[in-house]
């Protein structure tokens, strides 16, 4: 076996696997149009490619020595094997760690393996499967329809604590297990503020290439942004909600519903604190633009400062720095 190892810059987008071959190719990441180019029929330099996750082919050589009965003995059914989990956030010990598919709740894996939360707080949300997965509320109750071994089906209602790490799970409460980054909140977090650190990566991550992604990423944190420095309208929320709805389906790759699902979900499991900040009946002026002669004859610009990402640490209850 040849093993051949090409740097990329670190381009989000490089991880849609056709935007991943335009990267290899020396060209722009630009995810490719499917159909045609699926990769298994025209990928690599328009060659039959087969693309894989690289924790999917760590997963090979075990399936391989236990034989596939037995590694898919692991997990419960329907959710095989083993998953690398990625706790971070307003946990005591965060890291990665690698659970049984389905064996693991979310309660143990954040509160027992992940060290729990910081003394004195409270769980107010979970993100299950990376940034663009949708929030979970702490105080919420899910029902989840659960198979028994007589093959019969009941529906249960759980707290967060009780759900099943597993993909079937997440996806029947209305969120996904995606990359497996569990991102947890306490209750000394701004909704507003988290949501806006998500969107500024977003938007900085878009390829440009679909126009409903690269102008509506750019609103939702332009928007966000002025809430949290206190130019919220009313209209707002509603207004962060259209445009998430605007941009999810209408793109040639799945980064529009990536970059949407937290807007999405975010205003509609939080509308108390998108409301809170969302109170003038006007936005406030935009700062004035300047010519290219302009800026070339005046020795000095005054500048508006950008949003700037505080860090976890210090943006506090009400999101300020």
């Amino acid at each position: 076996m040849e093993v051949y190892v090409h740097r990329g810059a670190g381009a989000y987008i490089c991880g849609e696997e056709t935007g991943l071959i335009e990267s290899l190719e020396g060209k722009r990441g630009y995810p490719r149009i499917k159909p045609p180019y699926f990769p298994a029929v025209l990928g690599l330099y328009m060659c039959p490619t087969i693309v894989n996750n690289v924790e999917t082919l760590c997963h090979v050589k075990h399936i391989i020595a236990m034989g596939g009965v037995n590694y898919a003995g692991l997990g419960r059914p329907n959710n095989t094997g083993t998953r690398i989990v990625c706790v971070s956030g307003d946990v005591q010990r965060p890291g990665y760690f690698e659970i049984e598919v389905g064996t693991v709740t979310m309660g143990q894996l954040v509160h027992e393996m992940a060290g729990g939360l910081r003394p004195g707080r409270k769980l107010k949300a979970v993100i299950p499967g990376g940034s663009s997965a949708k929030v979970l509320r702490a105080d919420e109750r899910f029902k989840l329809k659960q198979k028994q071994a007589d093959g019969s089906t009941i529906e249960r209602e759980m707290s967060i604590d009780e759900i099943p790490v597993d993909f079937d799970s997440l996806a029947a409460v209305g969120s996904m297990a995606g990359s497996g980054g569990v991102i947890v909140l306490d209750d000394s977090r701004d909704m507003v503020w988290a949501l806006n650190n998500i969107n500024e990566f977003y938007a900085h991550e878009s390829c440009g290439q679909c126009t409903p992604c690269r102008e509506g990423s750019l609103w939702m944190k332009k928007i966000t942004d002025r809430m949290l420095r206190g130019g919220g309208v009313t209209e707002d929320p509603k207004t962060l909600k259209s445009i998430g709805d605007n941009i999810a389906g209408r793109t040639i790759c799945a980064f529009g519903e990536a970059c949407a699902w937290p807007t999405q979900s975010f205003v509609e499991k939080f509308p108390e604190e998108f409301a809170t900040r969302a109170q003038k009946p006007v936005p406030p002026p935009l700062p004035p633009e300047y010519t290219p002669e302009e800026l070339i004859e005046e020795e000095s610009i005054p500048t508006v400062p950008m949003a700037h990402d505080p860090g976890w640490e210090k943006a506090g209850a009400k999101g300020t720095i």
